[in-house]
């Protein structure tokens, strides 16, 4: 294993495995670290897959890697373990995971949650490690960045979660929303969101020229939005609805959300631009004109970018916050990357430059 300081490789390239690998967050995982000049990408696991090529899964790496998967139990001792099980699964087995790896970076739900309550009300399972929650850290860098760098268990966000926090968390901590009036959003998803497993959903008959109503009450990233905007005196309400509609990938997050004053489009390009003014993967999108004014998750595909929009209601104290992202990239490989880039000292960008493509 390479010799760690503080966390930090000092003298050859970070061993790296994926704990399942089979999914689409796996496989995007992998394709990021294969051209990480950082990263050794050493083991990938899928029990079902074993002794199977990767590329047999995902075909965008032929002639990429000639890695076969591993079943979980054979994982060999590395610098860092990327996990992408499914809810539930990863905090049983989160010793194991430890002793694996100095460094874990889980990208299930199992430890987003800082209250150990909120698993029983929101997943419907009662939290097996409650004691080792402290011990970990929300994944976003834009918010939680110096925690990041000392913590050694990373719990990776959500992905319409990461899209609502990121819009609207400048406009909670600059203290301007009416808490008497609940924020509504409405985030709508692409159906990889959903994963790589077939559903009578995901059927394409069913999916196809669909605009469905997934979740429009009870979604469980609801306890990370309401975590996230939660400044210290308590999170203003929030009622968010999830829609499922005809695409892959993509989401995008748009909220209602009524001020305490009336506010000019100047006061909101300070808000915006004081919060995320230096943060690589943030680009703030509100043009005069154009097809491409406000943000659109198409054109982010295969990116790490938040691009983050407004509109401001003539009529009244409302404004209209729009984020997108690639559910799969800044919902989930990328924002685990460039956490794991935090983590270990590198510049946060390395190897998620890729500025997406036009048109697509």
């Amino acid at each position: 294993m390479t010799e760690f300081t503080k966390g930090i490789a000092q003298t050859m390239a970070i061993e790296a495995a994926i704990l399942g690998g089979s999914g689409y967050a796996g496989g995007e995982l992998l394709r990021l670290l294969l051209d990480h000049p950082e990263v050794n990408v050493t083991q990938i696991t899928s029990r079902a897959r074993a002794k199977k090529f990767v590329h047999t899964v995902h075909p965008n790496l032929r002639k990429r890697t000639q890695l076969k998967f591993i079943p979980p139990e054979d994982l060999k001792p590395c610098d860092v373990l990327f996990a992408c099980t499914p809810h539930g699964a990863t905090a049983p087995q989160v010793d194991d995971l430890k002793a694996i790896a100095p460094i874990v970076v889980d990208l299930s739900a199992d430890f987003r949650l800082r209250n150990p309550l909120d698993y029983d009300t929101w997943y419907g399972w009662e939290h097996p490690r409650p004691e080792l929650i402290p011990e970990t850290v929300f994944g976003m860098p834009e918010l939680h960045r110096e925690e990041i760098r000392n913590r050694n268990y990373i719990a990776s966000p959500g992905c319409t979660a990461t899209a609502s926090i990121l819009g609207l968390v400048p406009l909670v901590q600059a203290g301007i929303v009416d808490r008497n009036i609940p924020i509504i959003i409405e985030a709508k998803t692409g159906s990889s969101g959903a994963g790589a497993a077939s559903t009578a959903g995901s059927h394409h008959p069913e999916r196809a020229g669909s605009m469905r109503s997934y979740k429009p009450t009870g979604h469980r990233h609801s306890a990370e939005i309401l975590q996230e905007l939660d400044g210290g005196d308590g999170p203003p309400p929030v009622s968010f609805s999830v829609t499922s509609v005809e695409a892959v990938r993509g989401i995008l997050a748009t909220s209602h959300v009524h001020l305490t004053e009336n506010l000019e489009d100047k006061d909101l390009w300070k808000i915006f631009r004081g919060a995320y003014g230096q943060e690589p993967f943030i680009r703030l999108v509100k043009e005069k004109s154009g097809i491409h004014r406000f943000p659109d998750p198409k054109i982010l595909s295969g990116t790490n970018y938040c691009d983050v929009g407004w509109e401001i209601d003539p009529h009244g104290k409302r404004v209209v916050v729009m984020a997108a992202i690639d559910n799969l990239m800044k919902g989930a490989a990328g924002q685990a990357v460039q956490a794991f880039n935090v983590r270990c000292g590198f510049e946060e960008t390395t190897g998620l430059e890729f500025p997406g493509l036009h048109p697509i």
